[in-house]
């Protein structure tokens, strides 16, 4: 199965339902009153956390996700059926930006907990039957409330894998051996570059109740910050790492394994200084070669805490394991990322702004005033004298007179076009 790590989506909530115009029937009311039922609830897009997902290569091919929306309003008072919510289930370990205008990125949530929901695109609401319109001056109305549109939103998907540790260190140091010792994990191994195409996971058991989660990040080398070989891609993956084992060639001379160390952490530092902040196990690696017994002397009072290990042999594998768990417990989660506050947008004096256009028509915007012209039938004289009134109690048709409107002009809402009278 492919490694997908990132992917973009649209998603949009279901319309609401039309509320609808009907009549009393009844045999025995001759003077039956309006009885048209309300729509229903058009559905959300909620994004849920599930284990049984490892990569986001679901959203490869499938980019749109809509729900539902709900269904009209009936006859005799009866509501439409809401529409259900649409469950678009992400790995563990997801986070979730929203894509805005302005190329701004909104973090909506970090999906890090098996069954965390977030709702992303909101449905509407239903709209209201005639039922709701009735007064003692309009006893039979003869217009309902169109659907609310629903949200929609464009969304960035970004997986950071859940590992309790971490295995970092230049190409052909050894971290795939390693990995393929501890755990069950049988990634590809050979002596050449970039082996490790994507990152590998593996479960550590050293007791019936003692395990955690060894991650093999691949593509570490200078730049790689900044995206020379394949490190930009998967150093993302060890940021919720606890603990990390820097694992370095033992085969090679000390001056070089110095400039490697020197190397790996400088690109951690430009990628996320907090990184270098975590436990950090230093490892040399190919214990089984004589130069590498040679170098692990040399450097243990270079390096603090320097061990050596064979993956070959299993030479101070284990005692490696261990101390890597009894660092991860002592260890508190890192936080990755946390929501943004929503930024608070101070509502205008007046719901509504008016722009003349270069053709010579008022354009009325505000998010009342587009919700209300989405929600009204046109096609029905009482619908659109409603609609009237309720921009006239809003002040729009005063702030038309004082902006010099007369009969005739065009003035457009929310895509409709009107006369002005």
């Amino acid at each position: 199965m492919q490694f997908i790590d990132e992917a973009t989506i649209a998603v949009a909530g279901g319309a609401g339902g039309d509320g609808i115009v009907a009549w009393r029937r009844e045999k025995y009311v001759p003077k039956g009153g309006p009885a048209g039922g309300d729509g229903g609830r058009g559905g959300d897009v909620i994004l849920e956390a599930t284990p049984e997902l490892s990569t986001l290569i679901e959203f490869r091919f499938k980019k749109q996700f809509s729900a539902e929306a709900g269904k009209a309003g009936s006859t005799s008072n009866k509501s439409g059926r809401s529409a259900e919510d649409l469950i678009v289930p992400v790995p563990v370990g997801t986070l979730v930006y929203q894509l805005e205008a302005d190329d701004r990125e909104l973090l909506l949530g970090d999906l890090s907990v098996p069954g965390e929901r977030i709702r992303v695109a909101k449905g509407g609401r239903g709209g209201l039957g005639n039922q709701h319109f009735a007064t003692s001056k309009r006893q039979a109305p003869r217009f309902a409330e169109k659907g609310e549109p629903s949200e929609s939103h464009v969304l960035r998907l970004e997986l950071k894998l859940l590992a309790d540790c971490g295995i970092v260190g230049l190409p052909n140091a050894g971290k795939s051996t390693l990995l393929s010792v501890a755990s069950a994990a049988r990634p590809k191994i050979a002596d050449y570059p970039f082996t490790t195409l994507e990152p590998q996971l593996g479960v550590v058991r050293l007791g019936p109740e003692e395990s955690f989660v060894l991650v093999d990040v691949p593509g570490l080398i200078e730049g790689a910050h900044a995206g020379s070989g394949l490190g930009d891609r998967f150093l993302r993956h060890i940021e919720r790492t606890r603990v990390l084992v820097h694992l370095m060639d033992g085969a090679r001379p000390a001056a070089e394994i110095l400039a490697d160390k020197a190397t790996i952490e400088n690109e951690l530092r430009l990628w996320n200084p907090a990184l270098l902040e975590r436990p950090i196990l230093p490892v040399l690696s190919k214990l089984d070669l004589p130069e590498a017994r040679e170098r692990l002397e040399e450097l243990r009072g270079t390096i603090d805490g320097l061990r050596g290990i064979s993956a070959v042999t299993g030479e101070g594998v284990r005692d490696l394991l261990f101390a890597a768990y009894r660092t991860i417990l002592e260890t508190p989660v890192p936080e990755v990322a946390a929501p943004e506050v929503p930024r608070f947008v101070l509502t205008p004096h007046e719901p509504f702004a008016i722009a003349l256009d270069a053709d010579g028509a008022y354009v009325v915007s505000g998010e009342r005033v587009e919700r209300l012209a989405a929600m009204t039938d046109f096609d029905s004289d009482e619908g659109l004298g409603r609609f009237e009134a309720i921009l006239a109690k809003m002040g729009v048709d005063k702030r038309l007179r004082e902006m010099g409107a007369t009969q005739g002009d065009t003035v457009r809402i929310a895509g409709h076009e009107f006369d002005y009278s």
